[in-house]
């Protein structure tokens, strides 16, 4: 089992403003590779990534992650925070503990990784916004993450950025890094998960094998979801 591996929400709550964004949210997540968290707008999939990594504490209940041993993880925001500065400096700031040497070959393979090698000294401010998200997937990488968390990572790229983006993360996941990814994107869902996990109004509705989620949803809120998403409807009934 991954070292990032199980990932346990026990009865996980959290408040914000007097109103409960999480409410007694439980799951066990044990599978490798890469589980999705869907669910409608104010289900609280952005605030359990945000909790998962530590950047807001629980208001009740508890997470706990792996068996005991140190956990690093990375997280990719919607829009990824990058520096000022050039491609190669951006991935470094995630290896500031290595040597020179060992943090310069870790800058190289990671920019190699997601397309960006010959442009290491360019100004990330200066990338497209899926050249951005590859960096910054890039800067993941280097760190060796056991658990790599994502907030809808393609949202606003066009269809080739999505793919060299999706393309990355999938092979993350077969490296053995843990991913939990949020999407609105039921395609991509289908393309890259593992297994679904949906939130419906702050607790989790249905979690199981992807397949079975997104084609055979047991619980009324999953089914809910599901069937209000147009788009994903017409993907279905043209490529099941």
């Amino acid at each position: 089992m991954s070292a990032g591996l199980p990932i346990i929400l026990d009865r996980l709550s959290f408040r914000a403003g007097g109103r409960a964004i999480l409410d007694g949210a439980s799951a066990r997540i044990e599978r490798p590779g890469i589980t999705a968290v869907i669910g409608p707008n104010g289900a609280g999939k952005s605030v359990l990534l945000r909790l998962l990594d530590g950047l807001l504490p629980p208001s009740g209940g508890a997470i706990r992650i792996g068996r005991g041993e140190p956990i690093r993880r990375a997280f990719v925001f919607q829009r990824p925070g990058l520096l000022r500065a050039s491609a190669r400096r951006n991935v470094a700031l995630a290896l500031g503990g290595l040597p020179r040497p060992e943090r310069a070959e870790r800058v190289r393979a990671a920019l190699a990784l997601v397309g960006l090698e010959g442009r290491a000294d360019d100004p990330a401010t200066k990338f497209s916004g899926g050249e951005q998200q590859r960096l910054a997937l890039a800067r993941a990488w280097a760190a060796a993450p056991h658990v790599l968390l994502l907030d809808e990572p393609t949202a606003n790229l066009d269809p080739a950025a999505t793919e060299a983006v999706e393309r990355v993360v999938a092979g993350m996941a077969r490296e053995g890094t843990k991913v939990l990814m949020v999407s609105h994107h039921l395609g991509q869902v289908a393309r890259l998960a593992d297994d679904v996990l949906v939130l419906a109004a702050g607790r989790v509705a249905e979690h199981g094998p992807a397949r079975q989620v997104l084609s055979d949803p047991r619980s009324p809120d999953a089914r809910a979801y599901l069937a209000g998403e147009l788009p994903w409807t017409a993907f279905a009934a043209c490529c099941a």
